[in-house]
């Protein structure tokens, strides 16, 4: 029978390893999860679906939306918006074998109860702190709504009039578009993630989209690097130095290559010249839009293409859900390219861990 100095010992012993176990860092927590997690349910993590309540795109019937959150099959949502609806769907993901949270994204783009200008108005105002200040406004009112994730700002440069998304964006000044993004990612995020009042922003459309030609939405983009470098991409910069949770990618193809397939942007430049650490993530469809720019022949080599050029979370074509684990196991995807994209979207670990912006 042990002595009193052995229970004390023990006592002790079981004190530390808890305190350890609870300061445990934010990667380690994540790969703890990350380890007991089967194929199936890192790739359900990559799929993103929109609410049955509203749309912003094209629905895509499916059935059985409920039975993939209870089964780990859903990793975020869209257009889910007030505790009636977010409660009743995150009741369903604690069903899941491993209860891992859904992520809620919303497009709040100048604001949710309170409206503010469109983001070009304001840009034209020149008022910086009032740019963030409108952020920062929106974004307590729809972190009390139940939204974790906006999908703004967009950042991208516009020059050519005849493209209808003009009014979204901050206009034709790489300069100014600059200073605008970061107000806007300091404005969404607030004192760090993991506070009630913060939303993960999103930088969109990665990259140059509003360069299509023709100012025809969802086009092609034909520029040289140096246009790319010097004018389009340091909005993107400036949000990503920022501390952004997270880039979208977009429609258009940039010189041949769609850009939700587009390894030199997403791994050349985002995560390897820049150092990315947030995730990426599809717009509404863009992976399996890459058959009508021609890239690829179906869904499945959609899913391929997209994957292994970085895109880590596929906003309603279900693509990924669909194929990703046959691809695996035919090794044209790596389980490594897999985990990698899964560890940074688990959303347990970014929105409960008070992440900090940078």
């Amino acid at each position: 029978m042990p002595s009193k100095n052995h229970f004390f010992l023990l006592v002790l012993l079981f004190i530390s390893l808890n305190g350890f176990c609870q300061s445990k860092s934010i990667p380690q927590k994540v790969d703890s999860v990350l380890k007991m997690m089967t194929l199936e349910e890192k790739v359900g993590q990559m799929n993103q679906y929109n609410g049955d309540w509203e749309a912003t795109g094209p629905i895509t019937p499916d059935g059985d939306k409920q039975n993939q959150i209870r089964k780990g099959q859903l990793g975020s949502m869209l257009n889910i918006v007030g505790v009636e609806h977010t409660r009743q769907l995150q009741e369903m993901a604690m069903q899941s074998r491993l209860k891992i949270p859904l992520l809620f994204g919303q497009d709040v783009i100048h604001g949710l109860k309170t409206c503010f200008p469109i983001p070009l108005a304001e840009a034209a105002s020149w008022d910086i702190d009032a740019i963030r200040q409108s952020a920062r406004i929106a974004a307590t009112e729809a972190a009390a709504s139940g939204v974790h994730w906006t999908f703004a700002p967009m950042v991208d440069i516009a020059r050519d009039p005849r493209w209808g998304r003009v009014m979204e964006g901050a206009g034709e000044d790489p300069y100014l578009g600059s200073l605008i993004a970061k107000a806007r990612v300091k404005g969404f995020q607030g004192n760090g993630l993991g506070n009630v009042n913060a939303l993960m922003a999103c930088a969109k459309h990665f990259a140059a989209y509003g360069a299509a030609v023709g100012g025809r939405d969802y086009n092609s983009v034909d520029m040289s690097l140096r246009q790319l470098n010097e004018v389009y991409l340091p909005p993107f910069k400036a949000a990503a130095d920022a501390g952004v949770a997270t880039f979208m990618n977009s429609f258009n193809d940039l010189n041949g290559i769609p850009a939700t397939g587009n390894s030199y942007l997403q791994r050349n430049i985002l995560k390897g010249q820049w150092k990315f650490r947030g995730f990426v993530v599809s717009d509404w469809g863009s992976v399996g839009e890459m058959i009508n720019h021609g890239y690829a022949k179906d869904n499945r080599e959609a899913a391929m293409e997209a994957t292994n050029a970085g895109s880590e979370m596929d906003m309603e074509s279900r693509s990924y859900i669909q194929n990703l684990a046959g691809l695996v196991k035919e090794g044209k995807v790596t389980v490594t390219v897999i985990d990698d994209a899964v560890r940074n979207l688990p959303p347990a670990a970014r929105l409960s861990a008070g992440m900090p912006s940078r």
